[in-house]
């Protein structure tokens, strides 16, 4: 055989082995994680907007979870404009939500807000199934769509909810209302229920009748870079979830995360925090 017929025949094969090997490693990959229709909506904080949720969205998008993203546009009356391509039947997709009024202080609203969003998923794309994760006030919206919509079985079925940095307690720093106040010795007994609670904590414990029993599973991310806080939210107020949802839930989980990049809000830009996520949303049981 000829050297140029013997180099060619190498070149073939270098290739054809680095095809397979790269489809393997796909398949493998892909295996990793569930293949569902469910959709995950992330909801942003405070002042901010659906870009602090890209840091998550794409450490999933490079674990191989899903390549359909799509964005949500929330304006001040609840309308809402839906952004990106997406079929019917596309896998574990993602939907970024972004809410045009991202200060928005009446709790009611973040419920009528994500509520308008899962009701147009399920309206444009058959969506029956969610999860639902949430940063800061985007934790809200969570709640408050559970107040509105946990009972109802028209709409689509909640499965996972991950809450990341939630004042679910109150909130210590000054210029906020007194109805979204941390009250001042506010401890927590073994279930999670606050010895104080504010007008709104008290609202939401309507949730402990609200959330089917066993169907959602919660887990529930906060930051300690020392005394117990975040920098922004104490870890008090975002352990007193468990009051309000674990009696309920089909598992509910907490996960401390600690050093410098447990600040408030570098949490969503978190390794720890994103890979806690996939494995929590979408990984493949064993």
């Amino acid at each position: 055989m000829k050297k140029s017929t013997i180099g060619t025949t190498i070149a073939i094969l270098i290739v054809l082995t680095a095809i397979i090997g790269g489809a393997v490693y796909h398949t493998q990959k892909n295996n990793r994680f569930v293949h569902s229709t469910t959709a995950t909506l992330f909801f942003h904080g405070g002042g901010s907007s659906y870009r602090a949720e890209t840091g998550m969205v794409n450490a999933a998008k490079k674990a191989g979870v899903t390549n359909t993203v799509i964005r949500a546009d929330v304006t001040n009356n609840g309308k809402v404009t839906l952004h990106g391509n997406m079929h019917r039947g596309a896998i574990n997709p993602i939907v970024e939500v972004n809410y045009e009024n991202n200060r928005q202080l009446n709790f009611n609203k973040h419920g009528e807000y994500a509520t308008n969003v899962v009701k147009m998923l399920k309206k444009r794309y058959g969506i029956n199934k969610i999860n639902m994760v949430g940063h800061s006030l985007g934790n809200i919206s969570i709640i408050y769509y559970m107040l509105r919509n946990g009972q109802n079985k028209d709409m689509p079925k909640l499965e996972k909810q991950v809450d990341i940095a939630g004042h679910f307690g109150g909130l210590t720093f000054d210029g906020i209302p007194d109805d979204l106040k941390q009250p001042a010795g506010m401890k927590l007994d073994s279930n999670g229920k606050p010895n104080y609670m504010n007008a709104t904590y008290k609202q939401m414990t309507a949730a402990r009748k609200a959330y089917p029993k066993g169907q959602v599973a919660v887990l529930n991310i906060y930051g300690d870079i020392g005394n117990h806080t975040d920098g922004r939210v104490d870890n008090i107020s975002s352990r007193s979830l468990q009051y309000l949802v674990a009696s309920r839930a089909k598992s509910y989980t907490e996960l401390k995360v600690t050093g410098k990049n447990a600040q408030h809000s570098k949490l969503h830009d978190n390794k720890q925090v994103d890979q806690a996520l996939i494995k929590f949303l979408w990984q493949r049981k064993k």
